[in-house]
């Protein structure tokens, strides 16, 4: 059966300081799922945890305390509304989360290419095409590495533009630059981890024809190894869900997707 767009597990509202949009709250969040017919969806407001040392002034705020106040979450039939997280891998490999704050959220989802952060996720000297390419199989294998409840962890943004903003065409190289033995080596060990890899709206739109090969190999690659994969917006404002439809109807067609590549959150 083919994989059917059924969730959303990356969403964040008003909380995220990179959305406080007053018009993304969870009631207009959850309207959507409705909308759209989706059984499972989760917010994802950004997050550091307050006793991991380390946080960015950026992120110092967006602790527990604060991206809770969305709770308690409307709920409706047929809809399951559930509570996570979208935290942070600095540049010397230290996640923003503790494995015993694990424990307040359903789900997780941790980018290891927010590679744009200069000075908090990266190195200055490693500000480079060629330090980007090693650092994408670097990081992904030191978060496997965590002692973490990876049943209900998803690794976001794998191909995320941000990786290396200042040019569209170096970031393509970038990803071309990835060895393929490498990526099959961190795929096949994201499959036995068994946590999820996240399809994002934004990172596989694929409007340009020649970004289709590069960007489809990293989900080819993990598909091969045994990944499984979920549905992510990212939506950070009520227009952003306007698209998910045909976007994620593509990439489920391109990638040749059945049910059985889905990720369930707390299933190994």
């Amino acid at each position: 059966m083919k994989f059917t767009f059924d969730h959303d597990y990356h969403i964040h509202s008003q909380l995220s300081s990179c959305s406080s949009d007053p018009s993304q709250t969870a009631q207009a969040i959850l309207q959507y799922a409705i909308a759209r017919g989706l059984k499972k969806i989760c917010i994802t407001d950004h997050y550091w945890d307050e006793n991991v040392e380390g946080a960015s002034n950026w992120y110092k705020p967006q602790n527990f305390e604060h991206i809770s106040k969305i709770k308690p979450l409307p709920q409706a039939d047929d809809v399951e509304f559930l509570f996570g997280c979208e935290t942070e891998m600095d540049k010397f490999f230290n996640v923003g989360i503790s494995k015993e704050a694990c424990d307040k959220f359903d789900f997780i989802i941790v980018p290891t290419t927010h590679m744009h952060m200069v000075g908090f996720t990266l190195f200055e000297a490693d500000n480079t095409v060629e330090s980007k390419a090693k650092l994408w199989v670097e990081r992904l294998d030191a978060l496997l590495d965590k002692d973490l409840p990876f049943e209900k962890i998803g690794i976001a943004h794998l191909n995320c533009g941000l990786m290396h903003r200042q040019d569209r065409a170096e970031f393509i190289r970038m990803l071309n630059l990835i060895p393929q033995s490498e990526m099959e080596r961190v795929f096949t060990k994201v499959a036995q981890k068994g946590c999820g890899v996240e399809l994002n709206k934004d990172d596989v739109r694929l409007t340009n024809e020649n970004e289709v090969d590069p960007i489809l190999r990293i989900y080819k690659t993990a598909k091969q190894c045994g990944c499984k994969f979920y549905l992510g917006s990212d939506a950070h404002h009520p227009s952003n869900f306007e698209s998910t439809t045909p976007i994620f109807t593509r990439v489920i067609d391109l990638l040749g997707l059945t049910e059985d590549d889905k990720f369930h959150i707390g299933k190994k």
